[in-house]
């Protein structure tokens, strides 16, 4: 990044010095076709265009030669960092040895490697390919959306769908397409250019060596291998979290952004000429802090997420919206018997339970900022006591009921032989046990412990708001 600030300098320098050299007649910026390219040497910028003669060219001079000073000293110092002292390189590349050495799935090798900049994921392949293919034995390639692709397999051409193909050749039917081929890619380094709309499930392992700050971005990422038609039994997905607080990081994008705005005002009396987005993208740091959060504190269910991935996957927006509808369409005496103690028939593909919506009347539970339902908890439990989806999956359980919401809803009691009781305390213990859990946490954490005495007290502490019998067949 240094280079290329230092190569842009250096370009600006030799236009002033040209111009001064130059005999030029009195320009107009109002006179002239700034996009034909007849006067691109008396022009600086992209989007928007300035006359260099308009400029005070010996202050601007003198700053620009000032920065380029700051900047060799700079990249100076950052050239003593090399490869052998990236300590990041170094457990990624321990990561690499120990995925090959201990495959997840059977003779499974495959691993992406995502990260946000080209030049990052240049930087990856120069340090990794080499040293994969010596050490380890296998082949990697190099995807980016600008720049020429590369890899170490040879008679593998370089286009971005070759690679994708040889990198997951049963997924991508490598057998018909090019049947000749017989080595494979294991190693696939790549920028978000291939975050959507491909098929990579044969991989079956995804680092992110760098986070985006939406956490969407990240999500589309691991859609690459969590897809349907994938033959792994297990996936993994690794972050790289940045050296930092996530609130010193999403402060950073904050400050960057803001001077951004500031920059455009002074300059031109407007807000963001350049980029018009960029203020919008600040209202809703704090909403994607809260997202991040909670991608590196706990494990969002991603089984349905595919390709086209919206923020509101990770939310209840849908949900809400749904209720409001009904609400206005329906008597509103109605609402409080929305979701009632009901008998539901679902279809064999569906697991069986029995769904709970319980409240914490003495609000003893402890959750994170996350957690939107609070003091509130859905807990669908198996018809033999096992917790299918806990309170911090509760999507995956309105999508249950929403999914049947059209059913007939039977009035019937339950079946003799399903103790409610013994399931309503399994579902208790659930919540209890993951709010025990942070509870510990706190142990450990400034500012003290979260626990008391009281704390945990059972079945005693929540009322049953209630529930939903979801069956297969006719009984």
């Amino acid at each position: 990044t240094i280079e290329k600030l230092l190569s842009s300098i250096t370009v600006l320098l030799e236009k002033l010095e040209d111009t001064e050299n130059k005999e030029i007649s009195e320009l107009n910026i109002l006179d002239i076709e700034v996009d034909s390219g007849e006067y691109d040497d008396f022009l600086i910028g992209t989007k928007v265009k300035v006359l260099l003669t308009d400029i005070d060219s010996v202050r601007w001079k003198q700053e620009l030669e000032e920065d380029r000073s700051k900047l060799e000293a700079i990249l100076e110092i950052s050239k003593q960092v090399d490869a052998t002292r990236d300590a990041k390189l170094n457990d990624l590349k321990e990561l690499i040895s120990n995925k090959v050495s201990s495959p997840l799935n059977s003779d499974n090798k495959k691993l992406i490697i995502f990260t946000a900049f080209a030049d990052t994921a240049a930087y990856i392949y120069e340090n990794v390919s080499t040293w994969a293919k010596r050490s380890l034995g296998i082949h990697s390639a190099l995807v980016i959306g600008s720049g020429t692709n590369q890899t170490t397999m040879p008679d593998c051409d370089k286009d971005l769908n070759s690679l994708l193909t040889s990198f997951s050749p049963k997924s991508k039917e490598r057998a018909v397409v090019s049947p000749d081929l017989t080595e494979e890619i294991d190693i696939l380094i790549a920028t978000d250019c291939i975050s959507e709309g491909q098929n990579l499930q044969d991989c079956d392992f995804l680092v992110n060596y760098d986070i985006h700050w939406n956490p969407v971005r990240i999500i589309q990422r691991f859609g690459r291998v969590d897809r349907i038609g994938s033959q792994n039994e297990v996936i993994q997905l690794v972050n790289f979290w940045p050296n930092m607080e996530l609130d010193e990081y999403i402060n950073l994008e904050s400050r960057v952004s803001g001077r951004m705005v500031l920059l455009d005002i002074s300059a031109t009396g407007e807000e963001n000429v350049i980029e018009q987005d960029s203020s919008k993208e600040m209202n809703d740091l704090e909403y994607r802090k809260k997202q991040l959060k909670q991608l590196q504190d706990s494990v969002v269910d991603l089984e349905d997420i595919s390709g086209g991935v919206s923020i509101t996957d990770l939310t209840l927006n849908d949900f809400r919206m749904d209720l409001a509808e009904y609400l206005k369409k329906k008597d509103h005496s109605l609402g409080k018997n929305i979701m009632m103690n009901t008998i539901v028939s679902i279809e064999d593909a569906d697991p069986e339970g029995v769904l709970f919506c319980l409240k914490d009347v003495e609000k003893t539970v402890l959750t994170d900022d996350s957690y939107s339902l609070a003091p509130f908890f859905l807990v669908y439990v198996g018809l033999e006591g096992e917790v299918i989806y806990t309170f911090s999956q509760m999507k995956k359980s309105l999508d249950l009921a929403k999914k049947y919401r059209s059913s007939s809803i039977l009035q019937n009691d339950i079946p003799s032989e399903i103790d409610l009781n013994n399931l309503l305390e399994s579902a208790v213990n659930s919540v209890l046990g993951k709010s025990e859990e942070k509870g510990v946490e706190s142990l450990f954490s400034r500012g003290g412990t979260v626990m008391s005495k009281s704390d945990f007290r059972g079945i005693d502490s929540f009322e049953v708001v209630s529930w939903q019998y979801f069956y297969r067949g006719h009984k």
